[in-house]
């Protein structure tokens, strides 16, 4: 009797591994299309200390000063993410024409204003980290040696495009 309860799970379980794999979809260029990456809860909690922790492993590599995340500059980083989207524009001005320094000082941010990084992507953090230090004007913002604070946020769409703007400061 339990043989035969057992076999309509066999059959299932046979059934399953014979369902097509789906391909991944193919861009233009034939390489895969990029999956967006969802940002949940629980990202959202540890996504700037591993950002932080990145980025000092980094600069301890070459034994640069680690940095510490700025609540100031994380507000004018996620100010700035949530207008990039609303503006439908990756670029280093605010709709009312503010400038990164001018937003970092409305959060209340009195230290050097070093630069700002910014991206309009469809990947994570530790992606976007990466696209920006393969490049020498991103990568001169987070490896900059006065560079001692951090603020890091961004402003996910309902279609999965990420905003992310990351901001550093001196004393």
């Amino acid at each position: 009797m339990k043989n035969i309860k057992l076999i309509p799970i066999v059959a299932l379980i046979a059934l399953a591994a014979c369902q097509p794999r789906l391909a991944p979809q193919l861009g233009p260029d034939g390489q895969p299309m990029p999956v967006a990456y969802k940002i949940d809860a629980r990202e959202e909690a540890e996504i700037p200390n591993r950002v932080l922790q990145q980025i000092n492993t980094l600069r301890a590599n070459v034994s640069l000063s680690p940095m510490t995340l700025d609540p100031q500059l994380n507000a004018a980083a996620l100010a700035h993410s949530r207008d990039m989207s609303a503006q439908n524009r990756a670029w280093h001005w605010g709709s009312d024409g503010s400038s990164p320094l001018e937003r970092a000082r409305r959060q209340g941010f009195q230290g050097n204003l070093i630069g700002e990084n910014i991206s309009e992507t469809y990947e994570n953090d530790i992606q976007t980290l990466n696209a920006w230090m393969a490049t020498r004007d991103t990568r001169d913002v987070i490896m900059h040696p006065d560079a001692v604070q951090l603020g890091i946020a961004w402003y996910q769409e309902t279609s999965g495009k990420i905003w992310w703007t990351l901001l550093t400061g001196g004393n």
